[in-house]
Order: C-alpha cells, then sequence, then structure tokens
C-alpha cells in the first residue's frame, strides 16, 4: 500500500499528505521522483484534456479522504441536494466524518491511519465504541480513545504528537483526557485541501 500512495501522489504531480508525516519531510515520493510513474514518466508533458481535468480532481479528493468512486458520487448528490454552496456542503460532509475528525484531532497520522484505527474498534464516539469510519458527526458530539488501547503500539507517540498539534477552529481537544468535540460545522476553508469542488459537481453531471 504504501508504493501506491507514493505513486497516487506522482500521478497528481503534488503532495496530498496521503502517507501524513512522511509526505512532509525529504523521504516524500514526489520530493525525490518528482515525475509520474512508469518507463515514460519523465517525457509526459501534455495536459489533460477537458474530462481529464475534472477526473483529476475527482480522484483527488477520493485518494485525499480515502474513497471509494460510489462514495465521492453520493457525498457529491448529497452535497448537491442540499441549500447553499456546493463546494462549502461537500467539504462540510468529508470533514464531518468520524475517521477524518479522528485525524484532524491530532489521533492519528493519516487519515488512513485513522480509518485503521475505528476499524479495530479503538475509538469511541459518545462513549460508544464505533467501527464505522463514515459515521457523520454533529455539533456536540465527543471523540475519545479507549483507555485500554491508549498504551498500545497505535498510540505509541501520541503525547509527544499532541504537544505541538493545533486543531482546526471547529474542534476542541482535551490534550490529557484524549478527547475532542465537534464545536461547530467546518467551513469550506477548514479543509485545507487544494482541490476545485466545482468540477467534481461538473463530473458527475455531464
Amino acid at each position: 500500500m504504501p508504493k501506491v500512495l507514493e505513486k497516487a501522489e506522482r500521478r497528481m504531480g503534488e503532495k496530498l499528505l496521503l502517507k501524513g508525516e512522511r509526505c512532509s519531510g525529504p523521504k516524500c515520493a514526489l520530493v525525490r521522483r518528482n515525475y509520474p510513474p512508469g518507463a515514460h514518466g519523465k517525457k509526459r508533458k501534455r495536459g489533460p484534456s477537458e474530462y481529464g481535468s475534472l477526473l483529476r480532481e475527482k480522484q483527488k479528493i477520493r485518494l485525499i479522504y480515502g474513497l471509494d468512486d460510489k462514495d465521492v458520487r453520493r457525498y457529491s448528490k448529497e452535497a448537491a441536494a442540499k441549500p447553499g454552496i456546493f463546494s462549502s456542503n461537500f467539504l462540510q460532509l468529508l470533514e464531518r466524518r468520524l475517521d477524518n475528525v479522528v485525524f484532524r484531532l491530532g489521533f492519528a497520522r493519516s487519515r488512513r491511519e485513522a480509518r485503521h484505527a475505528v476499524s479495530y474498534g479503538h475509538i469511541i464516539l459518545n462513549d460508544k465504541t464505533t467501527t464505522i469510519p463514515s459515521v457523520k458527526l454533529k455539533k456536540g458530539d465527543v471523540v475519545g480513545i479507549k483507555e485500554k488501547t491508549l498504551k498500545s503500539s497505535f498510540f505509541a507517540e501520541l503525547d509527544v504528537r499532541l504537544k505541538k498539534y493545533e486543531t482546526p477552529k471547529w474542534l476542541k481537544l482535551d490534550k490529557e483526557k484524549k478527547t475532542g468535540a465537534l464545536m461547530s460545522l467546518p467551513e469550506a476553508d477548514d479543509a485545507g485541501i487544494t482541490v476545485d469542488i466545482t468540477k467534481i459537481k461538473e463530473f458527475y453531471s455531464r
């Protein structure tokens, strides 16, 4: 899987932070080999077609949040049906996923790691074990880590990471208790990703 993620970033030509902290340092594949994967990667200079441009943005969202194509389509349809701006609605749906909130709270180094933490039963939501990464949080929901798993290797360096970590403004983190709460609904700018969300709407409107 690590090599697959590295190739995905190289194919997109930009850092998507799919592997957490590794993507921020010199070991990042895009730093070491800043060209698309494959035998002809260095020779590719032609830009994408209009369809390719739409597909690229959809794929970036899919990779960043660890979604299947059907998930992106479902969120796109749900965002389009809600009143307001599509891009804001769409990103709000993704940011409120439990696995993303676990990542945003600093409990995991990547969304992929956060998804594993939820699936393996390490995370509690409102004092109950939840193993569904796609659960959508609402204002006031509290996320924590099971006390018996805090000493596991999965969270071995958590205290060190949290000392320097700052959560987004829509979340509140208690670094001592290892709990976090959703204080308000996230806004589009809070996602902090470079994806043209309007192109995702265009992709599914073709």
